[in-house]
């Protein structure tokens, strides 16, 4: 019986420390969540945590489409371990008319044919990882960014003790550093686009949108 079509359902194929994570969290966050793996031990072991656990070989293109993969909003191909597995899985998707597949790679040679044998996204997981890591490690005020583009990202940061005290029009963030304040979260409170004359305090954090030369300069603020 064909699956009616429906937000925030989710299909991760790979159950190692990524996949599994990844099924993990968006079960938390109220998705439905189909979970593939060929290790039924490993499938056992997640079957109450998450919402529903196959044991299967997932280049079976026949086993994929009784599941009726390719009703799911997104599909995670989430296989590391082998990356013949993940490329077959990935054509097979694509053979069944999987709307938007995104794929773990281990390196950008990986990445590249994954592209173009029809992957939508490409992760580069341990990549991500080493930079994020070295962005806390140089750059301490930043919280969390997420990318736009190849040019752009929101940046959350600690506001720097150099804007203690001041208005946000005496910090002439747009004219020094070619970026927005859209948000500033004060005490658990978001203050949306917050005015001209608002006074920065010691532990509010700021939400701002800029491209990514511009965003890493504010980093380096004391």
């Amino acid at each position: 019986m064909a699956r009616k079509n429906r937000r925030n359902e989710f299909a991760v194929i790979g159950l190692g420390r990524f996949g599994s994570n990844l099924a993990r969290q968006l079960v938390q966050r109220g998705c439905t969540v189909l979970a593939i793996d060929r290790d039924r031990a490993l499938v056992q072991s997640l079957a109450d945590e998450l919402t529903q656990v196959v044991a299967m070989d997932s280049t079976d293109e026949d086993a994929l489409r009784a599941l009726d993969i390719g009703a799911f909003d997104v599909v995670v191909v989430a296989i590391g371990s082998s990356f013949e597995s993940n490329l077959m899985t990935t054509l097979a998707l694509k053979s069944l008319g999987a709307k938007r597949i995104i794929c773990k790679a281990m390196n950008e040679r990986q990445c590249t044919v994954l592209l173009a044998i029809g992957a939508n996204e490409v992760l580069l997981p341990e990549q991500e990882s080493a930079r994020r890591l070295a962005q806390t490690l140089t750059m301490p005020l930043f919280v969390d960014q997420i990318a736009m583009g190849n040019r752009y990202n929101i940046t959350e940061m600690k506001a720097p003790a150099s804007f203690v005290g001041k208005k946000l029009s005496e910090c002439n963030l747009r004219q020094n550093f070619g970026v927005s304040v859209v948000a500033i979260e004060k005490d658990n409170h978001v203050i949306i686009s917050p005015p001209a004359d608002y006074v920065f305090e010691a532990d509010d954090r700021i939400a701002l949108v800029g491209a990514n030369e511009q965003i890493e300069r504010l980093g380096h603020l004391e």
